[in-house]
């Protein structure tokens, strides 16, 4: 394990923790609420958990977040689920949002990349003039507070316009992507009964433009609910009948008005991926993201007016929320509407190029395709205005961090940062003032009580164990739609462990105070008593090169014993021959353990995914062990419900 390795990969100099905001936010809540002067990041997040309350308290002043009435106390009730934030306090998260167009006028608030690669800029001026305009006419359709407004959208300026003529009236936003089919963005949105639904006719993928004409039709008979459908016509055509054109509704010069709501009214509806039964319907609020934005974007991430920020994300995934809030450090940020490897692996470097990216985020499994593909980013492109590369969606495995290193700059910031749709946010991550470890996480996220558990819930230090939170967050979910009692929120996260958050991920908390992640604890391996994690062994796997990608699997069988099949979907042109076999398990028992050795090794056409690029685990685990395939999967929730016949297939030969 990373562990064992004291030199840190990378260190900060001495002048950009000097300039970092957080090392300025800690001399400020030192002189004026008692944070530690001394001891660093350490000091100052155990400081953020023992006195939670002064330490929010102090992220909103620091951030001048604009209370129109104001808060009776930081934290009312502090029991979890059900923690109350900012009692009595009323705001809006748009207002916030746009507040950096009183200065910078004529400055990019958005720029947009298509893959032309050609990047089109939205100043901040005309951001909020549409944001007005379309307010306003959502307010005239009769939209009022807390009804929900749906978006059927690529990663395009509109989308980030809608959302926030959304929040400013104080209804409800919830995206999909348009490469979502109908049976999906149904699971979602008939959960939340939207009143406007707003759609593009189709969208450009690889090189092809994708007709989607068909599936908004089916959408619009589907949704009872909808008052109004806003056609944006991205492949040109006309809108069709009785659909709004997205031009005559944001064509007026009106200043946006902006609905005071109280801290926890709610802000957006994500979607859990949903693999089994239906999609969780997790609504945050919007007090909540925007204090927990603020720290994570402002302090973390260490992100300002001055920077360009850049995810490589869609609308059906929580990313794209989180890269719309860029907006609320006054940060230009950079929407990429687009296959991530057109026309070649490199394409996202590119956008990097192109747009003056400073932080670069895309996700782990595309930092190790272009790895494999030999692509040679700082040779390449220019990439001097990269400050950092940050990666998600998956556990970065050393090999990234190491290439990256090689291969952008041995002075690069690589935040390998750990999450969730749940809480929109991140757990452990992104320190501008701390090195860098090859496979791990800098450190839990300040106000975060991120610890390991065994499973009589005692901590554990450099041991794997549960990822635990013990102590409320701002953005953690207020409710799921359509769970009156709460018993699903509370069977989601609270079951395990009374009061605390359980998360569903192996972690270890090191004695150095980073921070590493094994894979989902949902999907254990347990092989003679010792837990493991997926993420260690595709890691190990997948270094070969005629490894495409791998699924690992555990299945407690009927008569006590364990069976742990490894399924490899092969490069191009590859054989699973004694050779390659040998060299898999080689490769295992040298880098893991003879533990970790799979069973079987079997070839498969393709490893299934969610929508959002997770690989499957559960669902797989299930049809091994002969759950019929309907009842083992939401087939609205996969990439490709093909891949999952083969399994299923598997285990009737095996039964």
């Amino acid at each position: 394990m990373s562990t064992v390795n004291p030199l840190p990969l990378w260190q900060p100099d001495p002048q950009r923790i000097a300039q970092a905001q957080i090392t300025k936010f800690q001399a400020w809540a030192a002189e004026h609420h008692g944070a530690p002067a001394e001891g660093g990041y350490a000091a100052l997040h155990r400081w953020s958990v023992d006195e939670l309350d002064t330490f929010w308290k102090a992220v909103t002043e620091w951030f001048d977040v604009r209370f129109t009435t104001p808060y009776a106390r930081v934290l009312g009730d502090r029991s979890m689920p059900g923690a109350q934030w900012f009692p009595g306090a009323t705001l809006n998260y748009a207002e916030h949002a746009l507040r950096a167009a009183a200065t910078r006028t004529d400055e990019p608030a958005l720029l947009y990349v298509d893959e032309t690669h050609e990047p089109c800029p939205v100043t901040w001026t005309e951001l909020r003039r549409q944001v007005g305009s379309l307010a306003a006419e959502l307010r005239a359709l009769g939209v009022r507070p807390g009804d929900r407004v749906s978006g059927y959208l690529p990663n395009i300026p509109q989308a980030v316009v809608a959302l926030l003529a959304t929040a400013a009236v104080g209804a409800v936003w919830t995206s999909c992507a348009p490469d979502f089919g109908a049976r999906s963005v149904l699971d979602r949105f008939q959960q939340v009964e939207p009143v406007v639904l707003f759609t593009v006719d189709g969208y450009r993928y690889g090189g092809k433009e994708h007709d989607r004409r068909d599936t908004v039709a089916e959408l619009r008979r589907e949704l009872p609910t909808l008052r109004a459908v806003v056609h944006i016509p991205l492949l040109g055509t006309d809108a069709p009948e009785g659909a709004l054109d997205w031009a005559g509704l944001t064509s007026a010069d009106t200043d946006p008005v902006f609905e005071q709501v109280p801290f926890d009214h709610p802000l957006w509806v994500l979607y859990s991926s949903g693999t089994t039964g239906l999609p969780k319907a997790i609504v945050q609020s919007q007090g909540g993201i925007l204090v927990e934005h603020l720290k994570q974007l402002g302090l973390h991430c260490d992100l300002g007016p001055l920077d360009r920020f850049f995810w490589y994300t869609s609308t059906g995934w929580m990313m794209w929320n989180f890269l719309v809030s860029g907006l609320l450090t006054g940060t230009t940020i950079i929407l990429y509407d687009g296959s991530p490897g057109y026309p070649d692996t490199g394409a996202q470097w590119r956008v990097a190029e192109r747009t003056g990216a400073t932080l670069f985020g895309t996700s782990a499994a595309y930092v190790m395709a272009c790895r494999k593909a030999g692509v040679h980013p700082s040779r390449d492109f220019d990439l001097s205005r990269v400050q950092c590369v940050a990666t998600t969606g998956s556990p970065l495995p050393p090999d990234g961090f190491r290439w990256l290193h090689d291969e952008v700059r041995d002075d690069l910031w690589i935040a390998s940062v750990s999450g969730g749709t749940d809480v929109c946010s991140c757990f452990a991550g992104a320190v501008p003032t701390l090195p860098v470890h090859i496979g791990e996480l800098q450190a839990p996220c300040l106000g975060t009580d991120l610890q390991s558990w065994d499973p009589s819930g005692a901590p554990l230090v450099d041991e794997v164990g549960e990822l635990v939170v013990t102590n409320p967050m701002p953005s953690m979910p207020i409710r799921f739609w359509n769970d009156p009692d709460g018993s699903r929120y509370h069977d989601s996260y609270f079951a395990m462990y009374p009061g605390v958050w359980r998360h569903g991920d192996w972690i270890t908390l090191t004695s150095r105070g980073s921070v590493i992640i094994h894979g989902r604890s949902d999907s254990t391996l347990n092989r003679q008593g010792v837990r493991m994690g997926s993420a260690d062994i595709y890691e190990a796997v997948e270094r070969l090169p005629e490894i495409k990608e791998s699924l690992v699997i555990g299945i407690e069988q009927p008569d006590g014993g364990y069976w742990m099949p490894l399924f490899v979907h092969l490069a191009p042109g590859a054989v699973l021959d004694d050779a390659l076999l040998g060299r898999v398990k080689q490769t295992i028992r040298g880098q893991l353990s003879p533990r970790h050795i799979p069973d079987e090794i079997i070839e498969v056409p393709g490893i299934p995914h969610t929508l959002t690029g997770k690989r499957i685990e559960v669902p797989v685990k299930r049809l091994l062990q002969g759950t019929p395939l309907e009842k083992a999967v939401n087939p609205g929730s996969v990439d490709d419900l093909d891949l999952l016949r083969f399994y299923e297939d598997l285990a009737r030969k095996r039964a």
